[in-house]
């Protein structure tokens, strides 16, 4: 937990975030509220991506297995700010799937990001997947460069239309390196 103090109308205030692992109530519609307002203001995207978003969490939540599966809640003073998760259900066949990753707005920039990626990649190294995939879409710059400090590499790209309205969608790589 990192709690610092911060002025607000002169008066302190102590702000304190959190990353923990796993659900509390209300984060599959927090999760899916975050990315619906990010990727509609971003990208146009509207019902169809909110819908298979939020599709995606609950049937993920469902099926979720201790040690397989994994959910990173980014919360400040109890509000969640940021997710991450790792579906682990067909990661020796295909890979992990990276899923949900998402910081807000007010706390981009601070590094939460970079230590949500993380928490993920280790917990993929620490079960032994080779690899660990991920989908995205091109312009999305800040996250890609994230991805490619930590070894994803682009190995398809196309114009498709799985988040309601076409753009180009790119399948990002992410393989374990011997000895890891």
């Amino acid at each position: 937990m990192d709690c610092r103090f911060e002025p607000e109308f002169l008066k302190p205030m102590t702000v304190c975030l959190d990353l923990m692992q796993g659900y509390t109530p209300g984060a599959m519609a927090r999760v899916a509220e975050l990315h619906a307002l990010e990727y509609h203001a971003r990208a146009g995207f509207g019902l169809d991506f909110e819908t298979g978003v939020t599709r995606g969490l609950c049937e993920f939540a469902e099926r979720s297995q201790t040690g397989r599966d994994a959910l990173w809640l980014l919360r400040q003073d109890s509000r969640i700010e940021g997710a991450i998760a790792i579906d682990g259900h067909a990661a020796l066949a295909e890979g992990a799937h990276l899923r949900w990753f998402i910081v807000s707005p007010a706390l981009r920039g601070q590094g939460w990001g970079q230590q949500m990626l993380q928490h993920a990649l280790d917990f993929c190294d620490r079960h032994g997947w080779p690899r660990v995939y991920l989908w995205t879409f091109a312009g999305l710059d800040a996250a890609r460069h994230l991805y490619d400090r930590h070894g994803f590499v682009c190995v398809h790209e196309a114009t498709g239309s799985q988040w309601g309205r076409p753009v180009r969608e790119q399948r990002l790589l992410r393989q374990r390196q011997p000895g890891v």
